[in-house]
């Protein structure tokens, strides 16, 4: 995603000229490079349809957007009149569950939860080729634990410690998803990537150094980890010490980190909130592990 600021006018209203900022940030295209979307959104909406179906994907409307879970970019159009204002307002949304990570024309409402703001319509931008294609193996990965991080129920504060217990198909002794009481700890424990969490300590340093801190504990992960590239351990297996683990998907940040966590999170953890493992073998995990690929 790239920021992009609310182009001026002319050239539509604000909501099109929003819209057309939220899809330019989505799609990575640049907005000089947007179809002329035409002055109202109706109308922008069937040439931006046309154009992004000559580059195989659509923009397809969300039924239910205030309850809409899904962990990627969509665009929804809120009733700024119904927040005090008077036009409507495009946001971009993100994260499970979501929270907005780019208001053109209204900032203040960065990481507001899409499920409190009265939205309108809403679309996703979705590739029309169904096709899972299997991706490279990867080269060999290594790193170490920098850190162990531990919270006995949802919601409680993180602790950290030295030494944590793995169970296979569970989580961490002592965590609240390895007795299914996380906040998104599923029904009957039948989805994946729910026993531990990693973050990378790089990740944490970059934003510090962009003066956007984020502590270890704040990002609410189980691993900090030190000189591996953690989004590259997704549909992987590795190891962390003699735990058997494997990667499952990134662990995107959401509104309800943003709530715990404090304002700011949400955005700057887009695509670098971590990685969602499942836990293969039991075994004990401690600051200073190695890990490594299998």
């Amino acid at each position: 995603m790239i920021d992009v600021d609310l182009p001026p006018g002319p050239g539509g209203t604000a909501v099109v000229r929003g819209f057309a900022a939220c899809l330019s940030s989505v799609t990575e295209v640049a907005l000089g490079d947007l179809p002329d979307p035409g002055p109202e959104l109706a109308d922008a909406l069937g040439a931006w349809r046309t154009w992004l179906a000559g580059r195989s994907s659509g923009l397809v409307p969300i039924a239910e957007p205030r309850r809409f879970q899904w962990a990627g970019w969509w665009i929804a159009v809120v009733d700024g009149q119904a927040l005090g204002g008077g036009d409507p307002l495009a946001v971009v949304a993100f994260g499970t569950p979501p929270g907005v990570v780019l208001s053109p024309q209204a900032p203040q409402l960065l990481g507001r939860a899409t499920a409190d703001l009265p939205i309108l319509e809403a679309y996703a931008v979705a590739s029309l080729d169904p096709v899972l294609r299997t991706a490279p193996a990867g080269p060999s990965l290594s790193g170490s634990v920098a850190g162990l991080a531990l919270a006995p129920a949802a919601e409680a504060p993180m602790r950290l410690v030295t030494t944590a217990h793995a169970r296979a198909g569970q989580g961490l002794d002592g965590d609240r998803y390895a007795v299914g009481e996380g906040t998104f700890s599923p029904r009957g424990r039948t989805r994946p990537g729910y026993d531990l969490t990693l973050i990378a300590e790089e990740v944490l340093d970059e934003l510090a150094a962009a003066g956007r801190p984020i502590g270890f504990q704040a990002s609410r992960r189980n691993v900090l980890t030190r000189g591996i590239d953690v989004n590259a351990l997704v549909g992987r297996t590795f190891r962390i010490g003699d735990v058997e683990c494997a990667g499952r998907r990134l662990c995107e940040p959401c509104s309800h980190l943003e709530r715990l966590s404090g304002p700011g999170v949400l955005r700057p953890l887009v695509n670098k909130g971590g990685l969602r493992v499942d836990l293969l073998c039991d075994g004990e995990i401690r600051v200073g592990d190695g890990i490594r690929t299998v």
